[in-house]
């Protein structure tokens, strides 16, 4: 029996959207309170409401006067317009893409000073994780060149810190391997993996199935690479995918049914 994806709503969406899309209707009649077609964004305008037109004007496809409303409110404090506009330069959405300029968005936002646990953690926590990515693979035409060090610093602060899922995960491939300045360690690998898995990153369970399955513990990681199939990306299934049937194809028939069981088990309870 096939469970369904669980699909995870991102920090921004769950944060903003549950006070904005209840007053969508509130937020776009600020239009003509805060933005003016022949100036832009009106001077002296409240910052929030600013952010607020910005949020509303970009879900409804006005994403030119969504920039220029996340610009002015990022300027003036809103970290979270920071983020937006950091995400849209990141992914070419509503203004040509460019990496260099979405780096330095996420840098500002991973210079503030925000504590674990307040609302504005996981603007900083993901803009860490972005820009341990910059610096993994550095930017091509940008000051930016790789500098897989840095790299591990940045996944090292949003994993600690923040306990990102990403930035686990991505400690863990570095212990693994024995990236970013860190010693090659299966155990320390196996931590950050776990740690990510129990939060239902596909990769990490994908990846730490497998390290199961290879030190002996056969069903348990066959039912773990299951489960992260299941959970995955189209972009990770491929993988995930090919490393399940390679282990899939060498254990015994009885450990694979124990192992869909355990798999489906896995994805109901939720975790790992």
């Amino acid at each position: 029996m096939r469970i369904s994806e669980l699909v995870r709503a991102s920090a921004y969406s769950a944060v903003v959207a549950a006070g904005l899309l209840g007053a969508a209707g509130e937020a776009l009649a600020l239009d003509d309170k805060v933005f003016d077609d022949k100036t832009g964004v009106k001077p002296e305008s409240n910052p929030w409401a600013v952010f607020q037109f910005g949020f509303s004007a970009y879900k409804s496809g006005h994403k030119d006067q969504a920039v220029e409303a996340y610009r002015y409110a990022a300027e003036n404090g809103q970290i979270g317009a920071t983020w937006k506009l950091a995400r849209m330069y990141a992914e070419g959405d509503g203004v040509a893409r460019n990496d260099y300029e979405a780096f330095k968005f996420f840098s500002e936002i991973a210079e503030q000073d925000v504590e674990p646990g307040s609302p504005e953690e996981s603007y900083v926590s993901d803009a860490l994780v972005a820009l341990g990515g910059y610096m993994k693979a550095g930017i091509p035409g940008s000051p930016i060149a790789a500098n897989p060090v840095a790299a591990q610093e940045y996944y090292m602060r949003a994993a600690a810190n923040y306990r990102n899922p990403n930035a686990q995960y991505e400690m863990g491939k570095m212990f693994l391997k024995g990236d970013g300045g860190v010693k090659a360690s299966v155990k320390q690998a196996g931590r950050w993996l776990q740690l990510a898995a129990e939060k239902g990153h596909a990769g990490a369970q994908a990846t730490l199935g497998n390290l199961l399955f290879q030190s002996g513990k056969v069903v348990r990681g066959l039912a773990m690479m299951t489960a992260a199939l299941e959970r995955a990306t189209p972009s990770e299934q491929p993988w995930i995918r090919g490393m399940q049937e390679e282990a899939f194809a060498l254990a015994a028939e009885s450990d694979r049914r124990t192992a869909i069981s355990l798999a489906e088990d896995i994805l109901t309870k939720g975790g790992d």
